[in-house]
């Protein structure tokens, strides 16, 4: 996903502030989900295939921040899946500015409901195998 930085992304500096950082991820994390066909108001609603009030939620973070970013600037925020559990999953995410990383990120993710981790529904799971399946290498050693 490509964001460009505007003066409400800054701080008094002009360097983009470090909350600023967590809107641009968790919108790529949200464009994420919507391509792998999670749209998350559907979770809440109850039209997806389980029942209203799930909600996705940010269990846990950890940010590195390498360099900064200034107005004007346009970055490619990256969000990839690195592992998943039974209710939770791990995103890696970076920003970048051209080939300049700026940030890493790690964001585990989990699905609640009534305040409990509830189980991903199937047609994420689904997805997510996919994705996985295609990063894993091939068996290149006849059997």
């Amino acid at each position: 996903m490509r964001v460009r930085v505007y003066i409400e992304d800054t701080d008094f500096s002009g360097i983009v502030y470090h909350a600023s950082y967590l809107r641009f991820l968790e919108r790529a994390r949200t464009n994420y989900m919507r391509l792998l066909g999670v749209h998350q108001h559907r979770l809440w609603d109850g039209t997806n295939e389980s029942p209203p009030r799930h909600a996705f939620v940010v269990r846990a973070m950890t940010l590195e921040f390498l360099k900064p970013a200034v107005m004007d600037d346009l970055l490619t925020i990256t969000t990839a899946t690195d592992a998943v559990g039974g209710a939770s999953m791990m995103l890696a995410q970076t920003i970048t500015r051209g080939a300049t990383l700026l940030i890493e990120a790690r964001a585990r993710i989990a699905l609640v409901s009534g305040g409990r981790a509830r189980p991903f529904p199937k047609s994420l799971r689904l997805a997510l195998q996919m994705i996985e399946d295609r990063r894993r290498p091939a068996n290149l050693v006849p059997t």
